[in-house]
C-alpha cells in the first residue's frame, strides 16, 4: 500500500516508539491522526508533522467508538499503544488485570473491527499490530503481557487470512529489547553483556515495510533473541530452562519491579 496521501491513525503516539513511528509515516507523505493521554507531548508532535490530536484513554471501553469517528476512517491503523503488564499474577489486582487486557489487547481488537469494514468495502487499507517478542516467547514475570501479546499474535494472523480476499492488510511487528524509548528502556534494568537492543527507528521502519511491502510479520530484534523465539515456539519447555540459565528470570523481575506503579498510569 502506498502511504503517500493515506489518513494514518496512530495510538500510543506520545511515547519514544509511537513518535519515531509517526515521524517514519511522515515522512512518507501520509496523513496522521495521533492519539494519546499526553497533550502536552501529543500537540507540539502533531503540529510538528502537520497531523491532528485525538486524547483518548484506550482502558475507556465507550470511547473507543468516538475515537473512530473523530479519526475519520482512516486508510491505516497503527495500534501502538500498551501498558506495562510485568509482574507474577498474584501482584496483580483485578482492575489491572482488566487494563492490561482492555488496553493491549481489546483496544486493538475493537479498533481493527470498526476500521475493517470500511477498508474492505473501498478494497484499500493495511493494520498495523505493535506487538512484541513476548508474543512468540514466554518468560518468567510476564504472565500477563504474554498474554495480550501472544492473543494479538493469533487474532492479527487469522484476521490477516479474513481481510486477504477484500485487499486489506494485516501486519504484526515483535520489537524485542529497545534501547532510548520505550517500556525496557524507562524501566532502566541493565541487560547481560551481549543482549543485544534496537532502537525506536528500527521499529517504525519495521512499520513503513510491513505497511509498503504487506509482510505479515516483522521481528525487531538480533539475530539472538530472533532466534530464542524460534526456539520457543518450537520447543517452550526446553526454551525457558535456557531462559533461567542465562538469568532470564532475573531480569524479567528486575522490569517488573521498575514498571509496577506504572500498570495503571
Amino acid at each position: 500500500m502506498d502511504l503517500n496521501g493515506a489518513n494514518v491513525l496512530v495510538t500510543g503516539a506520545t511515547g519514544g516508539i509511537g513518535q519515531a513511528i509517526a515521524e517514519a509515516l511522515a515522512a512518507r507523505g501520509a496523513h496522521l491522526v495521533l492519539t494519546g493521554r499526553r497533550t502536552d507531548v501529543l500537540e507540539p508532535l502533531a503540529e510538528r508533522l502537520k497531523g491532528r490530536t485525538i486524547t483518548a484513554d484506550l482502558a475507556e471501553r465507550d470511547g473507543l467508538g468516538k475515537l473512530f469517528e473523530q479519526a475519520g476512517d482512516p486508510d491505516v491503523v497503527v495500534a501502538n499503544a500498551a501498558l506495562p503488564s510485568s509482574g507474577l499474577l498474584t501482584s496483580f489486582s483485578i482492575a489491572e488485570i482488566d487494563r492490561s487486557l482492555d488496553v493491549n489487547l481489546r483496544a486493538p481488537i475493537v479498533l481493527a473491527r470498526l476500521a475493517a469494514e470500511g477498508m474492505a468495502e473501498r478494497g484499500r487499507g493495511h493494520l498495523v499490530f505493535i506487538s512484541s517478542l513476548s508474543g512468540k516467547s514466554a518468560s518468567g514475570y510476564t504472565a500477563m503481557y504474554n498474554a495480550t501479546k501472544f492473543g494479538m499474535r493469533g487474532f492479527a494472523l487469522a484476521l490477516r487470512e479474513d481481510l486477504r480476499p477484500s485487499g486489506v492488510g494485516v501486519s504484526t511487528i515483535f520489537p524485542g529489547f529497545i534501547r532510548d524509548a520505550g517500556m525496557f528502556a524507562d524501566s532502566g534494568v541493565k541487560l547481560p553483556f551481549g543482549v543485544g537492543t534496537r532502537t525506536p527507528q528500527d521499529v517504525a521502519r519495521a512499520v513503513v515495510r510491513a505497511v509498503e511491502k504487506n509482510v505479515a510479520e516483522i521481528d525487531v530484534a538480533p539475530l539472538a533473541l530472533r532466534l530464542g523465539a524460534t526456539l520457543a515456539g518450537a520447543a517452550p519447555a526446553f526454551a525457558a530452562r535456557v531462559q533461567r540459565l542465562a538469568g532470564g528470570d532475573k531480569i524479567g523481575e528486575r522490569i517488573a519491579d521498575a514498571q509496577r506503579d506504572r500498570r495503571s498510569a
